[in-house]
């Protein structure tokens, strides 16, 4: 079985009821450039990122359970 989604991520946010996070995501890249272009002593980008990492993998998670939760719905049989 194979199934295919077609669907831009605006339309996967809008689906899923996430948030426009592109404004907070261009100020956040600007904030890195600008320490990096200054040379911020003990710059970690790493340290900087972990929080959205895991908060990342936490949500393709609950997506992962959301379509197989929808899935196993298609195998039972009506009363």
């Amino acid at each position: 079985m194979k199934i295919s989604v077609d669907m831009t991520p605006e339309e996967m946010r809008t689906l899923m009821g996430w948030p426009d996070v592109q404004g907070l995501h261009e100020e956040m890249i600007n904030k890195i450039r600008e320490q990096m272009n200054a040379g911020a002593e003990g710059y970690d980008p790493l340290s900087l990122m972990q929080p959205f990492f895991t908060q990342s993998a936490n949500s393709m998670e609950s997506l992962q359970k959301m379509f197989a939760g929808m899935m196993s719905g298609y195998g039972k049989k009506s009363d």
